[in-house]
């Protein structure tokens, strides 16, 4: 009720790691041979994806996203989401919105933190609900990565970070030009969003 309240979009955020080790899918292949993807070995170097699905009826859907490049040397920098990342990316769909939002996330220790609850608490135009522990199939970004996996990143040996960062760029772009795999995502988690016929709308 306090999305159709306010007249708000229902927005869910997730966070996902890629690395150079191949997503294996499904595929093609010579019968009686299986198909083999050839990779110069294990890499440590991976990019980090925070992502933003955002429903409201009537409203195409949207995906919001921020990648973060890890550093080639470990121990310097920080390689994780900083809280004021998720803030940063959450004020950026406001913007993109032009709506109050409703946003709907796990429990990480990062979407826990004082400075996330104090910022929230000080802008009426953000509501956060925790999602339960342990409840990946309620939250429609889940469905993205999964996207992503049998997608553009299946069965891809990745030369570099620079392919694997065009790769997941363009796979991200292509979901986002797209809102029905982003409306698909949603009906996976057995989810529905309605408005109650007899509540205002605030921003009409």
């Amino acid at each position: 009720m306090t999305a159709a309240a306010q007249g708000a979009f229902l927005v869910f955020e997730d966070e996902a790691g890629f690395g150079m080790t191949a997503a294996r899918a499904r595929t093609w292949g010579r019968r009686g041979q299986t198909p083999v993807v050839r990779v110069r070995g294990r890499s440590w170097r991976r990019y980090s994806i925070a992502a933003l699905c955002c429903y409201r009826p009537g409203e195409p859907s949207r995906l919001i996203y921020r990648p973060r490049r890890h550093h080639k040397y470990r121990g310097v920098g920080r390689n994780s989401f900083a809280w004021t990342d998720c803030r940063d990316l959450i004020v950026r769909a406001y913007i993109q919105l032009k709506a109050p939002i409703v946003l709907i996330w796990d429990n990480l220790n990062t979407h826990r933190t004082v400075g996330m609850r104090q910022y929230a608490d000080a802008h009426d135009w953000l509501t956060i609900v925790q999602l339960p522990s342990y409840a990946p199939d309620l939250n429609p970004v889940e469905g993205v990565w999964s996207l992503l996996r049998r997608g553009p990143l299946a069965n891809v040996a990745f030369t570099d970070d620079d392919h694997l960062e065009r790769t997941l760029r363009r796979g991200l772009r292509h979901i986002q030009r797209r809102p029905d795999p982003i409306d698909g995502c949603l009906s996976e988690t057995a989810l529905e969003m309605t408005y109650h016929p007899t509540t205002p709308r605030t921003d009409q």
